[in-house]
């Protein structure tokens, strides 16, 4: 039997609005100065992370399955299975979340 663990609540809210119809509702789970680097490109701060999350996170509708967890100290890596209109149309992801005392990220790396 496996237990499936429990998500910090900006990580489950980020893959939430992920999977909704405004993707820009998730820049409320990272913090003033976070750092989210996707496909090679690297953004720093809200305003360039609310750019992203309405271009390249944006970019395609998908919906999004965990595959796995693990939690070690403020550090937190989902894997997850992105299914859409992209090219390829599936993906797994390796999302790598750092998580601030406040419950915020602080960054956020995903790799293939």
């Amino acid at each position: 039997m496996t237990t499936e663990i429990e998500l910090p609540a900006a990580i489950t809210e980020y893959f939430t609005r992920l999977d909704g119809a405004d993707k820009r509702a998730a820049i409320n789970v990272f913090s003033p100065d976070a750092v989210v680097t996707d496909d090679g490109h690297t953004y720093r701060g809200r305003q360039e992370i609310l750019r992203w999350l309405g271009s390249a996170a944006g970019e395609y509708s998908f919906t999004s399955t965990r595959l796995s967890t693990r939690i070690t100290g403020a550090t937190v890596t989902v894997t997850t299975r992105l299914e859409g209109n992209f090219p390829g149309g599936i993906v797994d992801l390796r999302n790598i979340f750092t998580l601030d005392a406040a419950g915020l990220i602080t960054s956020l790396l995903i790799t293939v």
